[in-house]
């Protein structure tokens, strides 16, 4: 029998409004520090000789989902300017090619990066941003070779195929070009990775003579800059979880100052859009919760100038919108679902695009182009594929242009997909979003993942996992719980899951879970608990409260050890989460964090199964809050149900680069899965 690791205990006080607590694991926040690294390395020896005798399932699992992926694939083309733009992939290689092909899609391709080759010698690589200037002639692209979300900029010339010697590292990843060709502007993160500065930079010069054009200060605030679609101005947004303010600058004019188009405000926020004499702002301004749409001239910017263009409605949440010239098109969501309003500006039509399935995920695609009658949107569900639609606003003429091809067949009609409501604790009712094989019986006997995230008013929409399709295959019903802290339902839904809320989250979950018991989907014997970052939050409170729900629990980067991480101002994305999960320096909330945090609330008692996943490089959760979760787990659970921790040394929060590496991590967690029902009739 393999003898789990066990971390020394250091104890280390931590005090703050009279309350102590002892944290026995507080040194393995030492990066450095070779026992550090010793004890995560004995963790995963560890994992792999107890999971062993699972690596022929594991690599039958690998096999099927990389077997499922078409290998020399390609994107829809989108046009821009006088090139048609695509990503396209080589059989066997990991990373895209970007290309393109000028005027005619007959005409000979041009490669403007081939990632698998920029990636050579590195064990991690990831593009950040693109950005082509407007004279087709360059490129500039950022460059992640740590997973820590720190990029260097490149520039190259696509007419001559040289890449410039001259690079911008320490950045934030974020790059645009002004419409000059010759001028870029770049991010930068302070030393907790929040992004908080703007720089300007000309080709030709060393990056150490750039010019800091703005600087955000406040440090619940990250920092972007970004282009209009019309391409005439540049835009720095500051935005924190409940305020934003945008500057604006010609982007033919580089050097000029960039202006305030509004000042922020407590508690709204804001983004803008340009076409024509007018700017257009996504606002929840004057209390309209689930945002409104307004119009502004462009030369008189200020919410004082602001004209409703789409009122606010308590049961509509307004997403985003695209401006065409004859068109405004709204992503709105609506009892828990996307739709995609089409509306004239002549008032000659407006209407929304019937998606035609019970639960689905949509979304605005790529339209670069003002003068076209064409829309682009993408579409999934969990028994579609990820599709690509051309949508003829005039004639509501719908064309598939593509959808994701399962190499060896698939059948949507060989599964099912359903929606149900789970009652919460206060009587809320819980939208659920299922996926199954036909023929499943509600018996009671079937395992189930329930998947759920709940934060940050991130939506979770019913997507298609060609992954997933081996665990439906071998009789799992797929589950995506869609929780307060998102906003599926509606900003008062992610009101209502954060603060001192949060703890309906947990609830919510929990809910779901017990109706998908009592309704015959599953039983506890047989129902695992999945989810990551903020998710892994969520399944670290819930198994913590009600263990015996779960057969086991995979937490993937999980924020566990929260009162301590938001106690510590120099951790990366600390100070931005106040408003999130509010601030432990005042006694209310540090009371209210402390009575959920998953690592302060473990006990003696018996627990799942549980598989544990963390980076050593991870930028947004730091490596040692799994860590010290599940050190704490193994000195006190009084049960003997397996309990894995896996770091992955070479990456971060997104785990493995490439399209094929990252199936290793979710072929473990679904041998986990399977390998745990051994015995129970499955």
């Amino acid at each position: 029998m393999t003898t789990p690791p066990k971390a020394k205990k250091i104890p280390h006080e931590l005090t703050i409004h009279g309350h102590t607590r002892i944290d026995n694991y507080y040194w393995l926040n030492e990066r450095e520090n070779p026992e550090v690294i010793e004890y995560l390395e004995a963790e995963n020896k560890y994992v792999e000789e107890c999971l062993k005798h699972t690596e022929p399932l594991q690599k039958q699992l690998f096999d099927e989902i990389i077997g499922r992926i078409k290998q020399d694939d390609n994107s829809v083309p989108v046009k821009i300017r006088d090139y048609y733009h695509y990503t396209r992939y080589e059989e066997g290689k990991e990373y895209p090619i970007f290309c393109r092909k000028k005027h005619s899609l007959d005409n000979p391709e041009e490669i403007m990066l081939d990632c698998n080759e920029l990636a050579k010698g590195f064990a991690f690589f990831e593009i950040g941003e693109i950005s082509l200037s407007e004279d087709d002639k360059l490129i500039a692209y950022s460059v992640d070779t740590v997973s820590r979300r720190i990029y260097t900029i490149y520039v190259k010339n696509l007419e001559t195929g040289e890449t410039y010697e001259e690079t911008i590292p320490n950045t934030s990843g974020n790059v645009v070009w002004a419409s000059d060709n010759q001028t870029l502007f770049y991010g930068v993160k302070d030393e907790a990775l929040r992004p908080c500065k703007i720089f300007r930079h000309k080709l030709g010069t060393s990056h150490q003579e750039d010019v800091e054009v703005f600087h955000e200060t406040d440090e619940a605030y990250y920092v972007s800059i970004g282009k209009t679609k019309s391409k005439q101005y540049l835009v720095i947004e500051s935005e924190s979880t409940l305020s934003a303010e945008s500057r604006i600058l010609e982007s033919d004019n580089p050097n000029g100052t960039f202006r305030i188009f509004q000042e922020r405000q407590p508690d709204m926020l804001y983004s803008i859009g340009h076409y024509d004499n007018h700017f257009f702002i996504l606002t929840n301004a004057d209390g309209a919760q689930n945002f409104k749409i307004m119009k502004t001239p462009i030369n008189n910017t200020g919410m004082e100038n602001w004209e409703e263009v789409i009122a606010p409605r308590t049961n509509v949440l307004i997403e985003n919108f695209v401006i065409f010239s004859k068109f405004l098109v709204i992503e709105e969501r609506e009892a828990g679902l996307i739709k995609i309003r089409i509306k004239a500006w002549d008032g000659s039509c407006d209407y929304y695009i019937d998606f035609g399935e019970p639960t689905y995920e949509a979304g605005l695609s790529s339209n670069p182009e003002f003068d076209s009658d064409k829309l682009r949107f993408g579409y999934t569900s969990m028994t579609t594929p990820s599709s690509v639609y051309e949508f003829d606003m005039i004639s509501k003429e719908k064309t598939l242009l593509k959808q994701q091809e399962i190499v060896g067949g698939y059948n949507a009609d060989d599964y099912v997909t359903e929606r149900q409501f789970a009652p919460s604790h206060d009587g809320t009712l819980v939208p659920i979003s299922l996926v199954y094989k036909k023929g499943m019986v509600k018996n009671g006997q079937n395992p189930l993942v329930l998947y759920g995230y709940g934060s940050y008013g991130c939506s979770m929409d019913a997507y298609f996992s060609l992954a997933r399709i081996s665990l439906l295959d071998r009789g799992f019903v797929w589950a995506i719980a869609h929780i307060r802290g998102g906003e599926e339902m509606g900003r008062q839904w992610y009101e209502d899951g954060k603060m001192l809320n949060k703890k309906n989250t947990f609830l919510d979950f929990m809910a779901c879970g017990k109706y998908l018991i009592q309704s015959g989907f599953t039983s506890s014997n047989k129902m695992f608990a999945m989810g990551g970052s903020a998710g892994g939050l969520l399944v670290g409170a819930v198994v913590n409260m009600e263990p015996q729900l779960w057969r086991g629990i995979i937490a993937n980067v999980p924020f566990v050890d929260v009162v301590t991480t938001m106690l510590d101002e120099s951790i990366p994305l600390t100070t931005g989460e106040y408003d999130e999960w509010g601030n432990p320096n005042e006694k209310e909330y540090y009371d209210y964090m402390l009575s959920y945090s998953p690592y302060d609330n473990v006990e003696a008692k018996d627990y799942p199964a549980m598989l544990i996943t963390t980076g050593l490089h991870d930028s947004q959760v730091q490596y040692w809050e799994p860590a010290k979760w599940a050190a704490k787990l193994r000195d006190m659970k009084t049960d003997s149900n397996h309990l894995y921790l896996k770091t992955e040394m070479d990456y971060g929060h997104g785990g493995a680069s490439g399209r094929f590496e990252g199936y290793k991590e979710i072929a473990l967690e679904y041998a986990f899965m399977i390998d745990e029902l051994e015995g129970t009739n499955y």
